[in-house]
């Protein structure tokens, strides 16, 4: 006769494959629709960097030198969108691309508007309308709003970096998305400025 007790035992503690829910197989991941502009020839856009990593040498006095990562005009007004990759929790922004782009945000809002991101991001598919990214706007720098750091205040070395640290935390996390939105948003504005 069989043991009832035993069987029940049995039952609940045996060992079953059960499916496991990992959050990232269950998420759907959207795409967004294809990219207005492609580099469609990889190998000659690294070469034109390359190049242009050659002007400054080593024994000139000049040193440094940075671009514009994107850079929307529309109607005489600006979007200028600068993307910083995430270490440990922080961008770094050289102080004088710093300065370059705190001049041009001015001068060109003192014309027309201009609207000038930082974006933090870490290793993000920018085909994924839902990647989340970090943002500030250049207003924000201005006033105060994000600190301006030349120290990292979690090292315990008090150096001063010829850069400024910004911590994940200061900034707004939205979504590649959201980041579309505001963009659209402003190419709007710079449409009825131009009509009025």
């Amino acid at each position: 006769m069989k043991n009832d007790t035993s069987d029940l035992i049995d039952t609940l503690y045996e060992k079953k494959s059960f499916p496991t829910t990992n959050s990232k197989m269950n998420q759907i991941v959207r795409k967004s629709p294809k990219a207005k502009y492609q580099i469609f020839d990889e190998r000659e856009f690294t070469r034109g960097r390359e190049v242009l990593g050659n002007l400054i040498v080593r024994g000139m006095i000049a040193s440094g030198g940075t671009d514009i990562d994107w850079l929307i005009e529309h109607n005489g007004g600006f979007v200028i969108l600068e993307f910083k990759g995430f270490h440990n929790d922080k961008i770094n922004i050289p102080m004088g691309q710093m300065i370059a782009y705190e001049k041009l945000h001015e001068k060109l809002n003192q014309s027309t508007k201009c609207y000038l991101y930082f974006i933090g991001c870490d290793d993000i598919d920018f085909s994924n309308p839902d990647s989340k990214i970090w943002i500030f706007e250049m207003k924000q720098w201005k006033v105060g709003t994000i600190p301006k750091n030349t120290r990292d205040i979690y090292e315990d070395t008090q150096v001063k970096h010829n850069k400024f640290i910004v911590y994940r935390e200061y900034l707004e996390e939205i979504s590649v998305e959201q980041l579309r939105k505001v963009i659209d948003t402003h190419w709007k504005e710079f449409e009825r400025l131009s009509n009025k």
